[in-house]
């Protein structure tokens, strides 16, 4: 899997998140980084489509957390935008979910790398032209040989 994406429409980035869930596993934990409007959500909709997720996949901006079960893997999807640092995060009990699901956070970067062993950073943005990009950052082997494969 490639480590940098051009995502120039909304259904590019629906594919990237596709490509990520037929990679996914149990326990894997993604964290989404990114301005507003960069396409965590949009990403996120693609990873729970190719988990086979038949709900819709929505911000959990006011809830702070989904689970979202009924496909492959549950798909666990947090907002860590109003978290105020981790205290906040053990607060939702996450680690109770994270070995038997795949765990998707949105502004999670500094609060919840310690959920897992290693984990996937997804660096998001949006260029001035309205293109979105995306950068994998690996974090640990096994994330690092699933995309050093194809």
């Amino acid at each position: 899997m490639k480590r940098e994406h051009l995502l120039p429409t909304l259904a590019d980035t629906h594919a990237l998140g596709r490509e990520l869930a037929a990679a996914a596993r149990p326990g894997d934990l993604l964290v989404l980084v990114g301005p507003l409007g960069a396409g965590k959500t949009a990403l996120t909709q693609g990873i729970g489509a190719g988990l086979g997720v038949r709900e819709p996949v929505t911000s959990p901006t006011f809830v702070i957390a989904r689970v979202h079960r009924g496909g492959r893997i549950p798909l666990v999807h947090v907002d860590a935008y109003r978290l105020g640092g981790a205290a906040d995060v053990d607060d939702l009990d996450l680690d109770a979910s994270t070995e038997e699901s795949v765990t998707v956070v949105e502004w999670g970067q500094g609060l919840v790398e310690q959920l897992a062993e290693e984990h996937l950073e997804v660096r998001l943005d949006r260029r001035d032209d309205d293109v979105r990009t995306a950068l994998l950052v690996p974090h640990g082997p096994g994330w690092t040989a699933r995309l050093d494969v194809g």
